[in-house]
């Protein structure tokens, strides 16, 4: 599959930037769609990649329920899982443990990247609000595009510039700095200070994460997308073990009803990552990070059922701001690739 460019035309990868269609040995191909029908695997949001939406925010649910043990330490178990289940599919696939040499160096920034966003993701669920850090950390498409526009070469137009400046005023809206809102922002400072913190850390997986799609892109199908995982998972254990010895938090569950959200996060996790990893292999960084999006009316959902917590105004206006941003993307590239 050819990359389409920001006016719908089929363009040539550019010289020494390997958006690689041949596929590593042991790795399959779906069988195109037909038109208007998504094919296998692939996601009926979207219609032509399996966006990963729902399977991870159903893991993200299980994270906030689990309040008792550290956001690291949570780390450290999903990729203990998720570690189990990836070795088989690799030794089936024949894909080998280390990758091509010349992606080896991407497949580490994958996983220390990727690994870093996982425990910012988790620590921003467990201090503020499910839908707060869900639509802060879907401000990702943001930085997608300007890091694909940077490293892919990707076009960055003034109408990506405009959501982006829907997405940002977003995240402020959510955020509620004092020196914008005043000090009645702030009703408890304890309070605001948890959540501010929250906010900063979801802010910085939203970097991350941006970062680590731009180099799973940029290693297209020339690596198996269960390899990139399991560089995720074995970086990502080693460094929630680094970062538990240094901080003392680590502790094993005591309730039953916690160890089962534990096995859980790792499960929905692992769907999501094995969806998100292949539909940046078929498809462009941008457009998929857009349909992300969807885990934020999820997140609005499970917050309202589950915990009884209605969002606040502020957070509703910015994921409308968010949401308006992401639709509209999606709206300017359907008509440029129907003319």
């Amino acid at each position: 599959m050819r990359p389409v460019d920001s006016d719908g035309a089929a363009e040539v990868p550019e010289p020494g930037l390997p958006l690689t269609d041949d596929a590593p040995q042991g790795a399959s191909e779906e069988p195109a769609a037909a038109a208007g029908t998504p094919g296998p695997c692939r996601c009926w949001v979207c219609g032509n990649s399996p966006c990963g939406s729902g399977a991870s925010q159903v893991g993200s649910l299980f994270v906030k329920k689990v309040q008792d043990v550290h956001a690291v330490e949570i780390s450290a178990f999903r990729c203990v899982f998720q570690m189990l289940v990836v070795i088989p599919c690799l030794i089936y696939r024949k894909s080998g443990f280390i990758g091509p040499k010349g992606q080896r160096i991407f497949l580490l920034l994958r996983g220390v990247l990727g690994s870093t966003a996982m425990i910012l993701l988790y620590y921003a669920f467990q201090a503020t609000s499910l839908a707060d850090a869900t639509v802060i950390t879907f401000s990702s498409p943001v930085f997608t595009s300007i890091f694909a526009w940077i490293f892919l070469k990707e076009k960055y137009s003034p109408w990506d510039a405009l959501f982006t400046a829907f997405t940002i005023t977003g995240v402020i809206l959510i955020v509620r700095p004092p020196f914008l809102f005043g000090a009645s922002a702030a009703s408890t400072d304890e309070s605001y200070s948890v959540h501010l913190k929250g906010t900063f850390a979801a802010v910085a997986h939203a970097v991350f994460a941006a970062v680590t799609m731009v180099i799973i892109r940029k290693m297209g199908k020339s690596v198996d997308y269960f390899l990139s995982i399991w560089y995720y998972v074995v970086l990502g254990l080693l460094e929630s073990v680094i970062v538990l010895f240094i901080i003392g938090e680590w502790s094993l569950p005591y309730c039953g009803l916690d160890r089962l959200f534990l096995i859980l996060i790792g499960l929905f996790g692992l769907g999501g990552q094995v969806f998100l990893t292949k539909a940046l292999q078929i498809e462009k960084a941008g457009p998929v990070a857009i349909m992300r999006t969807m885990d934020v009316v999820f997140a609005f959902i499970f917050q309202i059922i589950f915990f009884n917590d209605m969002p606040t105004w502020w957070t509703v206006g910015g994921a409308l701001c968010v949401v308006a941003s992401s639709t509209g993307a999606a709206i300017r590239k359907w008509c440029q690739s129907s003319k």
